[in-house]
């Protein structure tokens, strides 16, 4: 046993380390091992890049606030109408004309009044989903660590807003919210929206609170605030931006509807479900004026799918991405060297089996003949013993 014992490898402490992440330093920390795994994933990086472009275009394009963009046309300016409202834009010669994305019905250029919506619909996405996981975190917490009674009565709260429907809940929220723009919007439109943050919030929680370190900073005499955001909580970061980001993504599909239908921004603001319901009806047409806002609502509630499709698969390695090409590749076969390093590894582990075997049968051996001698002297004793009667 000892010498099977010993030919075992030593448990590391990068066993549970992504194959990749053992090279170079030895110690590294946590974070930037999420940051190597997120980054691996060509997918959520490229997303977060075309997410970040199309931000960072629409606020050069027409500023933001007092400042102003390189854009000449403004989101309220009216123009006298180009080419009966048809988009400008040409790919090849390419050039933007006076206006790129057409225009309304009444002269507004289309391209600002896009740029205006996506800066709305962005600004609706990040408050709302800051503003949820904050409240989220605080009832969750609360509700998972001290659980009893404070656990009953936050989750039957929770259950009460859960079982309501967003959509119901945002229109009545709009239309309450109508005339405070798109900042007191997504405020009033994330205080129903951290249900589902809580009670993940909740379960981590409930999970976290009987490991060890808990309990050694209980008996050290921490308080419960110290404990709840020194020790647990950043144990259970990882599950908290997860879940914001995939509440962001459907915050623009929220906004999107609401202002669809009527209870969200309004004009002479912009945003891009304001802008499709305005023109619904010349779909058929002049489709322009639908085209534009909803290929960038797409673009936006994907970009964040997958980056939170990345973060989740970075702060939980075991999750993998299913890989067609991994499967349809070939083992590579072994090279003359590692094949000779194994036929010796299988020579040495038989010739480690024989060694006790062969001691064993030599003692069986022994042990018959053995057997055998002393079952011929008490036959030749019985011989004297009738030949002496």
């Amino acid at each position: 046993m000892s010498t099977i014992q010993g030919n075992l490898p030593e448990p590391t402490l990068n066993d549970g380390v992504a194959d990749g992440e053992s090279d170079g330093k030895k110690s590294q920390s946590q974070g930037r091992i999420i940051l190597r795994r997120f980054l691996r994933n060509k997918v959520a990086v490229a997303a977060l890049v075309v997410y970040i472009v199309i931000l960072v275009f629409s606020i050069s394009a027409i500023g933001i606030g007092p400042i102003h963009g390189w854009w000449h046309y403004t989101y309220k300016q009216l123009n006298p109408q180009v080419n009966q409202g048809a988009p400008t834009l040409s790919l090849w010669p390419f050039s933007l004309g006076d206006h790129p994305f057409g225009q309304d019905r009444i002269g507004k250029d289309y391209f600002a009044l896009t740029m205006r919506g996506i800066q709305n619909s962005v600004l609706v996405m990040i408050v709302l989903g800051v503003f949820a996981t904050v409240v989220g975190v605080i009832v969750g917490s609360i509700a998972g660590y001290f659980r009893g009674w404070v656990d009953s009565v936050l989750m039957r709260i929770t259950d009460i807003f859960i079982v309501i429907p967003a959509l119901v809940v945002g229109a009545i929220v709009g239309r309450t919210a109508n005339g405070l723009g798109a900042f007191g919007l997504a405020m009033l439109l994330g205080l129903v929206s951290w249900m589902v943050i809580a009670r993940l919030v909740r379960a981590e929680f409930l999970a976290l609170r009987e490991r060890e370190f808990v309990e050694a900073a209980r008996v050290a005499g921490a308080s419960d605030a110290r404990i709840i955001f020194r020790h647990i909580l950043p144990n259970a970061v990882g599950v908290i931006i997860v879940a914001s980001t995939l509440l962001i993504a459907s915050a623009i599909l929220l906004e999107t509807a609401i202002s669809y239908l009527g209870f969200g921004i309004k004009a002479p603001d912009s945003s891009l479900g304001l802008l499709i319901s305005q023109n619904q009806s010349a779909f058929t047409t002049r489709p322009w004026l639908f085209w534009w806002p909803a290929l960038f609502i797409v673009l936006l509630a994907l970009c964040v799918n997958f980056v939170g499709d990345g973060l989740r698969e970075a702060f939980d390695p075991r999750q993998q991405r299913f890989s067609l090409r991994r499967t349809k590749e070939p083992e590579p076969e072994p090279s003359e060297e590692q094949a000779a390093a194994e036929m010796n590894a299988v020579n040495a582990e038989a010739a480690a089996s024989r060694t006790p075997s062969g001691t064993s049968a030599d003692a069986d051996a022994g042990g018959a003949s053995g057997s055998t001698a002393t079952g011929a002297d008490e036959e030749n004793e019985s011989g004297e013993s009738k030949d002496e009667r």
